[in-house]
C-alpha cells in the first residue's frame, strides 16, 4: 500500500511553528525532502510480509531484571536532612524559580 505522501516545505514550516522551532527556507526544503524519503522507506517496510514473525520487545536477547522495591531506611534522608542545604524552602518543600516562558 503506497501512500505517496509528499511532505512540502509548507508542512515543515507549520510543524516548526507549532513546535516553536525556527527553520529557514533552505532548512524547510531539506527537511521536507528528508521526511518524504523516510515516509517512502516506511511504505516499503509496510509491504513486507511479517505474518510469520513473532513480535519482540528488543532484539539483543537481554532480559529485564526486576528486583523487589524494598525501602532501605538506613540509606534514607529525613525531610529535614534533605532540605538542610537548600537555599529556599517552604512548608517542607524545595522552592525553585519558575522557568516557563510562554
Amino acid at each position: 500500500m503506497q501512500s505517496n505522501l509528499q511532505v512540502t516545505p509548507a508542512i515543515v514550516d507549520h510543524i516548526a511553528e507549532l513546535s516553536h522551532i525556527p527553520v529557514s527556507e533552505m532548512e524547510a526544503k531539506k527537511l521536507a525532502d528528508g521526511f518524504t524519503k523516510v515516509l517512502k522507506v516506511v511504505d516499503e517496510l509496510s509491504a513486507v510480509d511479517t505474518s510469520g514473525v513473532e513480535p519482540v520487545g528488543h532484539v539483543s536477547g537481554l532480559e529485564t531484571v526486576v528486583r523487589e522495591d524494598v525501602i532501605d531506611e538506613a540509606h534514607m534522608f529525613t525531610q529535614q536532612e534533605a532540605l538542610r542545604n537548600a537555599p529556599r524552602t517552604h512548608d517542607g518543600y524545595f522552592v525553585v524559580d519558575q522557568i516557563l516562558d510562554k
